[in-house]
C-alpha cells in the first residue's frame, strides 16, 4: 500500500499548497493555520464521544487519530505539523510520525497541548484558523474566514491521483466487507450479525467506518437512514438493503447493494431492473453534465421500471411531471465523496461563494454542480415503498396514477438502492465499487 502512494503524495501536497497560498491571497492572510480538533465529552459524565479529525487537517496527511495537534503552512516554507504525543498510561499514545508523508514536513513533537502554542505563527490575526470553536487554544481561535473556506472546499472537489488511490483502498475493505455481510444474510443473521460480519470483514469498528451503516432487512429498506439493527431476524425474510462503506487513511468509499431472498422473484426482476438504470446513467456521469438534469434523468427512468412493473399507471412522463416519481424516490441522486462521504461545495457557484439551487420540487439533490473531470460522484437511484409519502399521492389528486394493489404487494420488501463511486473523465467514467466488484475474492 505505502510503495503505491509514496510516489503520488509529493505532487497531491503541492497542490495542497498551491490552493491554500491562493485562499489565503483571498482571505488577506499570511499564514493557514489548522487543528486537529479536540476530545468531545458527554454531558455530566467523564465519557468521551468518538473523536473525529477535522478534514481540512486530514487532507494534508493520513492522520486521523491524533487529538490536539496543529498543522500550519505559509506560502514559500514547508508546511510545518505540530504533533501531540502525550505522555499518558491510561491510553494509547499516537505512534512517532513516520512513513510515506513525514519527510514532507517540518515535524515538531509536544507532550502537552499548551507547547504547540510556541511553534504556531507570530500573530493569530494574520492566520486563517480553521476548525471547530473547541479547538481554541490560548489566542488561537478558529476564525474560519469565508473566502478561504470557499475556495478550498470548491477545489477539493477535483481529486488528486493520490486520493483517488486512497479511495481505492478504501473501496477495497468496503467491497470485502460488503461480500462479507451478503454471506451472512444469505446464512439467515440478523440485522445486528450482518453489521458484526461486516465490521470484522471490513478490519474496522463502527466508530472507525465513514458512516453509520444502514443494514436493513424487509420493510425496514423503506427508512432511507436505518441503523437500528434488530437482534433477531425476521420469521420470513425478503429483502436486504446494505448501505455500507469504509475508510483508508482519511478517505471514504460509499457503497450499497441490494439483495432479494428468492433469486427468483418478482424483487429479485424488479433490483435487475434497478441495476440497469443505475449502470445507464453511470455512463452520463463524464465531465461537462450538468448533475440537475442527470438526476432528472434518474426520475424519468425509474419511473419506467415502476410503469413496466405495473406500480405506476401514468406514464413516466406525466409520474415525473407531477412529483409522483418523487414519492418513489425521494432524495438525490449522488453527491461528492472523499475526505468526507457527503463531500463539501456540491452547490457552490464558485471558488468564491454562492449557490446553485436544486430543480424544484427536489429539494434533497446534494450537488447541484457541472461535472468535471477529477471529481468522484456516488450515483444511487432508489426505488422504495414509504408509507409516509404513499399515504400522501394516495390522498392527493394524483391518486389513480398509482395502483395500489402493486404497491402492497412490493412493501414488505421495503426497496431499492444501489450506489458506485464514479471518478469523473472527459469519457466514461472509472467505476471504483464495480472495478473492485469484478476482482475474484
Amino acid at each position: 500500500m505505502t510503495s503505491s502512494l509514496a510516489p503520488l503524495y509529493p505532487s497531491h501536497l503541492q497542490t495542497l499548497m498551491q490552493r491554500a497560498s491562493t485562499a489565503l491571497e483571498r482571505g488577506g492572510f499570511d499564514h493557514l493555520v489548522v487543528p486537529s480538533g479536540t476530545i468531545h465529552y458527554h454531558l455530566f459524565d467523564d465519557r468521551d464521544y468518538p473523536y473525529a479529525v477535522n478534514p481540512q487537517f486530514k487532507a494534508w496527511a493520513p492522520l486521523t487519530s491524533i487529538p490536539g495537534s496543529w498543522l500550519s503552512f505559509t506560502p514559500g516554507q514547508k508546511p510545518k505539523l505540530v504533533y501531540l504525543q502525550p505522555f499518558d498510561y491510561w491510553h494509547v499514545v499516537p505512534e512517532a510520525p513516520s512513513g510515506y508523508w513525514a519527510d514532507h514536513f517540518d515535524v515538531v513533537v509536544i507532550r502537552e497541548p499548551d507547547e504547540a502554542l510556541q511553534h504556531l505563527p507570530a500573530d493569530p490575526a494574520r492566520c486563517a484558523i480553521l476548525g471547530e470553536p473547541q479547538s481554541a487554544l490560548g489566542d488561537w481561535v478558529p476564525n474560519n474566514p469565508q473566502a478561504v473556506i470557499d475556495y478550498l472546499d470548491y477545489h477539493r472537489n477535483w481529486k488528486t491521483p493520490y486520493e483517488i488511490a486512497m479511495m481505492r483502498l478504501a473501496t477495497q475493505r468496503g467491497v470485502r466487507a460488503h461480500r462479507a455481510a451478503e454471506r451472512a444474510f444469505r446464512a439467515g443473521a440478523s440485522e445486528f450479525g450482518i453489521h458484526l460480519a461486516y465490521c470484522q470483514a471490513a478490519g474496522q469498528d463502527a466508530n472507525e467506518l465513514p458512516y453509520g451503516s444502514i443494514i436493513a432487512l424487509n420493510e425496514h429498506a423503506a427508512v432511507l437512514h436505518y441503523t437500528e439493527r434488530d437482534r433477531v431476524p425476521p420469521a420470513q425474510v425478503r429483502s436486504f438493503l446494505i448501505d455500507a462503506g469504509a475508510s483508508h487513511g482519511g478517505y471514504a468509499c460509499d457503497i450499497t447493494r441490494t439483495y432479494a431472498a428468492d433469486a427468483s422473484g418478482e424483487f429479485q426482476s424488479l433490483i435487475d431492473a434497478v441495476d440497469r438504470v443505475q449502470q445507464q446513467l453511470n455512463a452520463k456521469f463524464t465531465a461537462g453534465a450538468d448533475f440537475r438534469q442527470v438526476h432528472l434523468d434518474a426520475h424519468l427512468m425509474l419511473a419506467g421500471v415502476l410503469h413496466e412493473f405495473g406500480v405506476l399507471r401514468a406514464s413516466a412522463e406525466s409520474a415525473v411531471e407531477s412529483g409522483v416519481s418523487s414519492a418513489f424516490f425521494p432524495h438525490g441522486l449522488g453527491h461528492g465523496i472523499g475526505l468526507q462521504v457527503h463531500d463539501v461545495a456540491g452547490f457552490a457557484s464558485s471558488d468564491a461563494g454562492g449557490r446553485i439551487e436544486p430543480p424544484e420540487g427536489h429539494p434533497f439533490l446534494r450537488f447541484t454542480r457541472k461535472l468535471e473531470a477529477g471529481m468522484v460522484m456516488t450515483n444511487e437511484p432508489g426505488v422504495y415503498f414509504i408509507d409516509l409519502l404513499l399515504d400522501k399521492v394516495r390522498q392527493g389528486p394524483h391518486a389513480d396514477s398509482v395502483d395500489w394493489d402493486r404497491v402492497d404487494h412490493f412493501r414488505p420488501y421495503g426497496g431499492i438502492r444501489i450506489e458506485d463511486d464514479l471518478v469523473v473523465t472527459d469519457g466514461e467514467p472509472v467505476n471504483l465499487t464495480r472495478d473492485e466488484f469484478a476482482k475474484p475474492e
